[in-house]
């Protein structure tokens, strides 16, 4: 299982960026799919989180600002992040839990996208 990330960059304290993630390779079936974040010097935390079900959940710190959709026929999540702040500057890695055709559920990761916010 391959995940593929796109849409970083650097933007503007209050800007927005659209980041999208596609699934691919062997998959049998993904059950979550979510945006991960780390900063310099922190640990990896959740941004948010999209179960097979559709049932949402958002950091905090993302609430009102960021929205996430998931397209399960496509195996593809996006991040719509608005209102963004300097503290969003992080990498972001696209997530999923999914059964590949070897049998087994598994975490899967992107390699990670940088997002700058800066004046």
């Amino acid at each position: 299982v391959q995940l593929q990330a796109s849409g970083g960059g650097v933007v503007q304290p209050g800007g927005s960026l659209r980041l999208s993630c596609a699934a691919s390779g062997s998959i049998i079936r993904i059950r979550d799919m979510g945006w991960y974040r780390q900063a310099p010097g922190k640990a990896r935390e959740l941004v948010a989180r999209i179960t097979s079900g559709g049932s949402t959940t958002y950091a905090d710190s993302v609430k009102g600002r960021f929205t996430s959709s998931r397209d399960n026929a496509k195996t593809t999540i996006d991040l719509q992040m608005n209102s963004l702040k300097p503290e969003d500057t992080a990498v972001y890695y696209c997530n999923a839990v999914a059964t590949s055709t070897a049998g087994y559920e598994s975490w899967y990761w992107g390699p990670g996208t940088l997002v700058t916010v800066s004046s």
